[in-house]
């Protein structure tokens, strides 16, 4: 006798997607754990390990609304399982790496498929229940989501302990194929077509070329001179990506990017919100693990469980910020986040290597309380600024500008650290080797400097702290900046306009 009945399907339906959707938020977090072992295993540099996560984030920035769109005119159920065996492929040949460059590439692929995850899962359980449970299914896959975020950390750490790096993407796999067995006699397939079967292709080709121009000249630019000819026309492309964009979603009926919102003032200061906390804790998250090991001497499970403090109080954190968001409104939350986000900043200036592990949880901890405090009040202001037709459109600009946010942050604070990490060295080309290659910057430096390997460890350890304290310090003037513009610009509103999701169509809930 099948479990599955017409009766229970739905709830079948919802542990299925559910389950993809959880991949994909693992996913996020569990990498970061991995870093520093990906980094000794495969040799690679710091700007190495930020592609990682930013082809990752440039994946997501490019393609969620399209994907949804794809959903719907092609089939969900279609598109979703088309998006489940790219990310458990994608995971398998991750996993299997043999050196950094493929590993980046198989990220990628993880990328375009948690797209699908993210927006496509949505869609179909919105479809699948009636107005009367949405609200309640729509909650519980959110739920999902959210652990997902918090286990992260700890997951990576007791794989990369017990086993190896490799595991946090291979775990994928048998999850991926337990989703597939829920999901292929429970889903039915639905679409939507009546916003028209027309894809804005032309705006995703300029979004993809103008970020990617704009974070490669980020990344590169030391490298190649910051005034040198390839710089200056990798820029030059971004903007002129950028500005052709602008002028393509005005003339199209399904813009990626609805310029039209950024008149609203409320609008703009939900997205400035959105958009710095993307910055904040991509940068923090990928400097994090790295100051962890490099500095404390943390692998493994040990690393996962230091980072617990920040996802596990946003978790927690995330249904009261919720339910004081709908009594006093988006604007003192958003506040109170950035305050938060300040203060985590300005802790993390007196990390050292003999910072105890009490006061690096605790900084930790305030980390999470502003990313709970900013992340729903955000996208509730962001719907509250825009009539109730629009929101879906304000939901995929402020999420895809969301995840530009982190790719700028993580390339800009990735330059920060670099520049002044190398600073604390002679003017020489070894300089470089030695902040991006950690594992060998102690031959190179004792080879170089004549010194011994005790004192080279302390030069690089100050090497370090010195680049991760500018990128605090690029975090903090980033907060304070967010924390003025919303306390002095964002318009006062007694109460969030309560947006239930009940009342939001299949095609807006894909968009969120």
């Amino acid at each position: 006798m099948s479990l599955i009945t017409n009766t229970n399907r739905k709830w079948w339906v919802l542990i299925g997607v559910s389950l993809a959707n959880f991949l994909g938020c693992v996913d996020f977090t569990i990498v970061n754990t991995a870093l520093p072992a990906i980094q000794s295993s495969l040799h690679a540099s710091v700007d190495q390990l930020q592609w990682i996560i930013n082809i990752f984030l440039l994946a997501l920035c490019a393609l969620m609304v399209i994907m949804g769109r794809l959903g719907d005119i092609h089939g969900r159920r279609k598109v979703l399982y088309m998006g489940m065996v790219a990310f458990g492929l994608s995971s398998l040949g991750a996993g299997l790496s043999t050196n950094i460059d493929m590993l980046i590439i198989f990220r990628l692929f993880q990328g375009i498929s948690t797209a699908i995850l993210y927006t496509v899962a949505g869609a179909l359980v919105a479809h699948t229940f009636d107005k009367a449970e949405r609200g309640k299914a729509m909650g519980i896959m959110f739920g999902v989501a959210g652990i997902g975020l918090a286990v992260g950390p700890v997951l990576g750490g007791i794989l990369v302990g017990a086993l190896s790096w490799r595991w946090v993407f291979l775990v994928n796999v048998p999850v991926i194929i337990l989703s597939f067995a829920i999901c292929i006699p429970s889903v039915q397939e639905s679409k939507n077509t009546e916003h028209g079967s027309r894809i804005d292709w032309l705006g995703f080709v300029f979004l993809s070329l103008g970020l990617g121009s704009l974070i490669l000249g980020m990344v590169k630019g030391d490298e190649w001179g910051w005034i040198s000819a390839t710089t200056i026309v990798t820029f030059a492309i971004a903007i002129a990506s950028f500005i052709t964009l602008y002028y393509v979603e005005k003339r199209t009926d399904s813009p990626i990017i609805k310029f039209e919102l950024f008149t609203n003032r409320y609008f703009i200061t939900s997205i400035l919100a959105t958009f710095s906390l993307g910055f904040f804790y991509c940068l923090a998250f990928f400097l994090m693990p790295l100051f962890l090991h490099n500095m404390q001497g943390y692998d493994g499970f040990k690393l996962g469980f230091m980072l617990l403090p920040t996802t596990a109080v946003m978790a927690i954190l995330s249904p009261f910020v919720g339910r004081a968001t709908d009594k006093y409104g988006p604007k003192p939350l958003l506040i109170i986040g950035f305050i938060f986000f300040v203060i985590c900043a300005a802790l993390q200036l007196g990390f050292h290597a003999n910072s105890s592990v009490w006061f690096i949880a605790l900084t930790f901890a305030t980390m999470g309380v502003g990313w709970a405090a900013i992340l729903g009040p955000a996208s509730v202001a962001a719907i509250s600024a825009v009539p109730d037709s629009a929101t879906g459109v304000a939901m995929g600009s402020a999420w895809t500008l969301h995840n530009v946010g982190g790719v700028i942050g993580l390339a800009l604070g990735t330059v920060v650290y670099h520049y002044l990490a190398k600073s604390v060295f002679p003017a020489a080309r070894w300089a470089d080797k030695v902040v991006s290659n950690p594992d060998s910057a102690i031959q190179t430096l004792t080879q170089h400097l004549h010194i011994s390997a005790s004192k080279a460890t302390t030069l690089l350890q100050h090497s370090f702290m010195g680049g991760y304290h500018g990128a605090m310090v690029l975090l903090m003037v980033v907060s304070v900046i967010a924390l003025l513009v919303i306390g002095l610009a964002m318009p006062k509103q007694k109460a969030a306009v309560h947006v239930d999701v009940n009342e939001l169509g299949e095609t807006d809930i894909h968009k969120i």
